[in-house]
């Protein structure tokens, strides 16, 4: 579901503590009383893969849009809506709360439910959390995760930039975008939640809708990057509104003769299946998974799968992985943001073999010797960001899975 949101008045710039206050003491009121509900075009059915009707825009609370602005206005890449909490944002990774009272249970379900559809109300219900894309006239597009806790209903918000940014604007190496050009094989992007897989992977994808001549698929939930038609042919899936499940929409879009496919994160068997078998049979494959480093993200792929299963996947792995990229971002040192570290895994005959036999202890070591074939462990690139005087060492030695290697 997309929404739109129209700025009033004092919402179009700097909200100021008293009007949060008086914004969020009328929520707080409502209490038990009459609720917020959408002024129009609530989404109907259950996303079915048959083409979902087209949901009409929808007025987003005057609160929530007051807070967006206020987000964005101070740069913040999340707000977080929490019973009990003032609303806080997300300021160079660190957490800072807006100036304003508490928000009551109430008060937060009245900001949040207004943007769900009927299925996503039914999901919250069943299964705890619902995501979904917002677009607001003037501010952008956000990513939003609406999901139950013990004081009721919360909500994490992420501002979504209006223009994707380049490998060079998030420093990261241009080297990267080879791992693009191949026509086929697997390109695993990951890291914890929040460490900006999903930018690098629309940084890489850009390239290509720019300087090819493709079919690109994208799958996600929600959609966060809008690709337009350049040079490629680009169609993004929403999980949710266009299809029920990464699974099916994965399986759908292979009939769709795509040249690229983007899934947006790895979650199951039945998606890694997919995507392995795609990966081999001729389609280029980015997506993700929420590992730390390059021996973990495989042994993540394998857990998808039942033991009885685990050989034939490595064998398969062994054959269709290419690469394997694995990202933190880390504060830096003079406060002005965060700096990326990269770990990178190339799939050479070694690291195939190595994947094959199930020897994934070796595969740190195989990195250590690959920097010839473009290969970087974490602690190379921590190592590398505090000699530049970018990070602390004390940070680096927070995020090193090898700590000792981070010495040497």
């Amino acid at each position: 579901m997309r929404a739109t949101g129209r700025l009033r008045g004092p919402y179009t710039s700097r909200v100021e503590t008293e009007e949060l206050n008086r914004l969020i003491r009328s929520l707080n009121a409502a209490g038990a009383g009459e609720r917020l509900e959408l002024v129009r075009g609530d989404e109907p059915g259950t996303g079915s893969p048959a083409a979902p009707a087209a949901p009409g825009p929808v007025e987003l609370p005057p609160p929530l849009v007051a807070l967006l602005a206020e987000t964005v206005r101070r740069g913040a890449t999340d707000l977080l809506l929490v019973p009990g909490a003032p609303p806080s944002v997300r300021l160079h990774g660190r957490l800072e709360p807006l100036p304003g009272e508490p928000l009551g249970p109430d008060a937060v379900r009245d900001l949040v439910r207004p943007t769900l559809s009927a299925a996503r109300r039914q999901r919250v219900e069943a299964a705890g959390s619902a995501d979904l894309s917002l677009r607001v006239a003037a501010l952008g597009r956000f990513r939003m995760n609406v999901h139950r806790t013990q004081g009721g209903e919360a909500a994490a918000i992420r501002v979504l930039p209006k223009r994707i940014p380049t490998l060079a604007e998030l420093g990261l190496p241009a080297s990267l975008h080879d791992l693009t050009r191949s026509a086929r094989g697997l390109v695993l992007v990951t890291g914890a939640t929040g460490s900006g897989k999903t930018t690098t992977l629309a940084a890489l994808l850009d390239r290509v809708v720019g300087e090819e001549k493709l079919h690109v698929v994208t799958i996600e939930d929600p959609v966060e990057y809008e690709h337009r038609h350049r040079k490629s042919v680009v169609e993004q899936v929403e999980v949710g509104a266009d299809a029920p499940d990464f699974a099916t929409a994965l399986v759908a879009a292979l009939r769709q003769d795509p040249d690229v496919l983007l899934v947006g994160e790895m979650r199951d068997e039945a998606t890694a299946r997919t995507v392995l078998t795609a990966a081999e049979t001729g389609h280029l494959v980015l997506t993700t998974v929420h590992t730390n480093d390059a021996p973990q993200s495989v042994h993540r792929v394998l857990d998808l799968f039942p033991p009885g299963q685990q050989t034939q996947v490595r064998q398969q792995l062994s054959l269709c992985l290419s690469a394997i990229v694995c990202q933190q971002l880390v504060p830096r040192k003079d406060g002005g943001g965060r700096a990326a570290a990269l770990e990178i895994l190339i799939a050479t005959d070694a690291i195939r073999a190595h994947i094959r036999k199930g020897q994934l202890h070796h595969l740190h070591n195989e990195m250590t010797l690959g920097r010839r074939f473009g290969m970087v462990t974490m602690e190379e690139s921590l190592a590398a960001l505090v000699r530049d005087g970018a990070i602390t060492e004390t940070e680096a030695r927070l995020r090193a899975s090898h700590p000792e290697d981070l010495r040497v």
